[in-house]
Parts: structure tokens; sequence; C-alpha cells
């Protein structure tokens, strides 16, 4: 399966707004895995601001080392990125 790192490593000479056909041509020319195209020829037929926007609609993960009860537990947490002194007041 295709990483976001990975997506973003094969795009990151890419010069944005960039349509779906300029993503995987340039994804091509950067030989890119073939699980990597796979995910970037079912992309949406839209302009891409940037390879964050690509990576999202590729439905690849940002983070796939937080299996899901992880997710869960930051989910659930009211004080998601403060520090942890700040997190009492």
């Amino acid at each position: 399966m295709a990483s976001y790192a990975d997506v973003l490593h094969y795009l990151s000479s890419l010069d944005y707004p960039a349509e779906k056909d300029d993503v995987v041509r340039e994804a091509e020319r950067e030989g890119a895995p073939p699980d990597v195209l796979r995910a970037l020829r079912a992309l949406p037929p839209v302009d891409y601001a940037n390879g964050n926007e690509v990576a999202r609609s590729a439905g690849v993960e940002a983070a796939p080392e937080v299996d899901p009860a992880q997710r869960a537990a930051q989910a659930r947490d009211k004080h998601q990125r403060v520090a942890q002194h700040l997190r009492g007041r």
C-alpha cells in the first residue's frame, strides 16, 4: 500500500496547482512504484493545490503507524496539541 511519505516523495518536484494527469505523469517520471501509481490514477480529476491535498485525496494515511485504538484515544482527548503542563487549566 502506498504511504503518505511515498506519495509526497514522488511528487516533490511537481509545480502546483496541478491537474490529476500532471500528478500521475510526474509520479511516472520519478519512477513511482505500482502501488503509488495505482493510488494516483484513482484520484478525482480536479486541480490539486499541493502534495498534501493529493495524498489525502488518494486515500493514504498521514500516519499509518498509529493504530485505530490510538486514533480513538486521540479523538477522545479534548486537549489535543496542548502541552502537558497546560492541560489542567
